[in-house]
């Protein structure tokens, strides 16, 4: 990538684990100064999603600017998982923290450990919900649907803001 150029990327954030909010600022602390935030949406509690015997998630996502390639940016933030204590667990099983890449600026990227934008975007409402809240006129590669589009596709019901403890 060309020294300087930054590319627009979608994050998305989740956990299940320990203290939920704390753990997602947490990646906040740590994205900079290889990613730059530019908004993040609102907390919103949802249900497990494909392995249901587990707690309920906090999902959030956020846009941002990086110089980091795809590659660069994922071992970036496989890195803050492991630093935030996050442990090799079961596909779709519990977490302390998760963070996937949804899009890189326009880019279309298909390797074995690598798909951008994520392959489970369009059926996953604890992505699109927060997603249609900063970016809802965002156009989902190589489709003519919108975030909002697709989230007027799928049930929403298992997510709601999240209004914090309620201890």
């Amino acid at each position: 990538m060309e020294s300087g150029l930054r590319e627009i990327i979608y994050l998305s954030l989740g956990s299940n684990l320990g203290d939920r909010e704390a753990n997602l600022e947490s990646v906040f602390e740590e994205l900079p100064p290889a990613i730059e935030v530019i908004v993040r949406s609102s907390i919103y509690q949802t249900e497990p999603w494909g392995f249901e015997d587990q707690p309920d998630f906090l999902n959030m996502v956020a846009q941002g600017k990086t110089e980091l390639t795809p590659r660069e940016l994922l071992a970036y933030l496989k890195k803050i998982e492991k630093k935030i204590g996050r442990k090799p667990s079961f596909i779709y099983g519990p977490r302390l923290v998760d963070v996937d890449i949804l899009f890189y600026g326009e880019k279309v990227v298909d390797e074995i450990q690598l798909t951008i934008p994520h392959e489970k975007i369009p059926e996953r409402a604890f992505v699109l919900v927060p997603l249609m809240e900063i970016a809802p006129d965002l156009k989902y590669p190589d489709s003519d649907q919108t975030i909002s589009d697709l989230v007027n596709s799928i049930d929403t019901s298992g997510v709601s803001l999240y209004e914090g403890s309620q201890e």
